[in-house]
């Protein structure tokens, strides 16, 4: 019969506790399972923290300076003179991300657009619909009898 003075834990569940500073006979010796000098040998010790056991801390490893926007637009820029020889590999007018595609000048739609420039003669009308125009730009484009559209 089970009563409460028969009750035990059980095997492997108990253990006895480290008794640390107890002399040779506890058989940890007399460095009490410290190890030999050194702070952490030594009463009192207390870590810093971001202490890394001598290892450069990470507060001193990481860089100081600068900042990346993990939500950052990254455009791919093209010129009007690009924009020009792209009209005419293209044997097209109209310059939309369709049209880059399929002549392997981006590799996906999901690319977004800016065009740039203002110092440049457009020889064509260009139709142009891409992410992006910079105010010389459209009005290069605009004074050719093009035109520009803004995909949003």
């Amino acid at each position: 019969m089970i009563t409460l003075e028969t009750l035990k834990p059980n095997k492997g569940a108990t253990k006895k506790r480290k008794r640390i500073g107890r002399g040779q006979g506890s058989g940890k010796g007399g460095t009490s399972t410290k190890g030999h000098k050194g702070d952490q040998s030594r009463a009192g010790y207390f870590y810093k923290p971001g202490f890394e056991g001598g290892q450069m801390p990470i507060q001193r490893r990481k860089p100081k300076f600068g900042f990346k926007n993990p939500f950052r637009k990254e455009y791919k820029v093209f010129s009007l003179e690009r924009l020009e020889w792209v009209a005419e590999r293209c044997k097209s007018l109209t310059i939309n991300l369709e049209t880059l595609v399929a002549n392997s000048i981006i590799k996906n739609e999901k690319t977004l657009i800016k065009v740039i420039g203002k110092d440049y003669k457009l020889t064509k009308s260009l139709n142009v619909r891409v992410h992006k125009v910079s105010a010389g730009a459209r009005q290069v484009i605009e004074a050719s009898g093009g035109n520009v559209e803004i995909i949003s």
